[in-house]
């Protein structure tokens, strides 16, 4: 019997009752020595595995331990194998990680099992937006974060200048479009701010901790750094658009109409938008519907896209007369 094998086997038999490492021997035909070796491994392992010690004594189990299922289902099976799909290319820092948990769910499973969790390995399948590589600093942002701990980072803005050097509590992390965002309380600017973590030169720890505020959600917040308006006392406009239900639907799947949806009738969807995103890149984001869409309120968003149309016919007619 292999390794694995034996470790399995002395898990099946604490299930059932107490027993020392004695009995354990006999019945596996193995040295205590080897017994002994066996348990330290189940514990490195994650089993709660407790050792009594004088009369009456050996090892066993929790009882909370006994009650819970020792393999997957077969739904659990499928959702783990089609999870670790999902995390693939994403920039996941435990990518190596996943891939042994999933090689070893497999082991364990018969023929039958197998074939089925393949089957719905291969039938779903991601595409992620390229990004840069940024595992190692991931793994690193991830474990500062589960520790409380401080980090002091490198960080480059967008305009491509020199990188400043920070203090960061890193909150948590959020992926959003391709992208890994950092949020936490930049000592630098005495906020909550968050960060791009392709941006991010370099990591470095620290032994300062920090306590994160008690139900701080890094996607929320990040939410609303991307939704000008949102949760600000700020006044909005109504935009109302009408067109057919398939134009509607893939408008309202968009991130920022998504969550300015206010109101949905048949033909016709309601927003309320910051005036910064009504006038910057909503006109933008709505020019490519064409005809495909009717602005009925606000005249002036129609105006301006009136205006942007205009202003890019004239380029490319000023282009082909060249």
């Amino acid at each position: 019997m292999s390794k694995a094998d034996h470790m399995l086997s002395i898990l099946r038999m604490l299930t059932q009752r107490k027993r020392t490492a004695a009995e354990l021997a006999e019945e596996l035909e193995l040295s205590v020595r080897s017994i002994y070796r066996y348990i330290d491994a189940l514990c490195a392992s994650g089993v709660p595995v407790y050792a009594d010690s004088g009369p009456g004594g050996g090892f066993q189990l929790p009882e909370h331990y006994t009650e819970a299922p020792l393999f997957f289902d077969a739904g659990e099976q499928r959702a783990l194998v089609q999870a670790a799909a999902f995390a693939k290319g994403s920039g996941y820092p435990y990518e190596q990680a996943l891939e042994r948990a999933i090689a070893k769910l497999k082991r364990y499973s018969n023929d039958s099992q197998l074939a089925r969790m393949e089957r719905h390995e291969s039938g779903m399948e991601m595409l992620h937006s390229p990004a840069a590589p940024v595992t190692e600093i991931l793994a690193e942002l991830e474990a500062c974060t589960a520790d409380s701990l401080t980090l002091r980072m490198e960080y480059r803005k967008g305009n491509g200048g020199v990188p400043s050097r920070r203090s960061i509590d890193p909150y948590g992390l959020v992926l959003w479009k391709g992208q890994w965002y950092m949020t936490g309380f930049c000592h630098q600017r005495g906020e909550i701010r968050s960060f791009r973590v392709d941006r991010i030169a370099g990591v470095e720890r620290t032994e300062s901790r920090f306590i994160r505020p008690a139900g701080f959600s890094a996607r929320e917040f990040l939410l609303g750094s991307l939704l000008p308006g949102q949760g600000q006392d700020k006044q909005l406009v109504t935009v109302v658009i009408q067109s057919a239900e398939a134009v509607l639907n893939d408008l309202c799947s968009h991130w920022l109409f998504g969550h300015t949806l206010k109101e949905r009738a048949p033909g016709q969807a309601l927003f309320l938008l910051d005036e910064a995103s009504l006038y910057s890149f909503a006109p933008y984001f709505l020019l490519p519907y064409g005809k495909a869409l009717t602005i009925v309120e606000p005249a002036s968003l129609r105006q301006k896209l009136s205006a942007i149309a205009a202003e890019l016919a004239g380029y490319y007619r000023d282009e082909t007369s060249r």
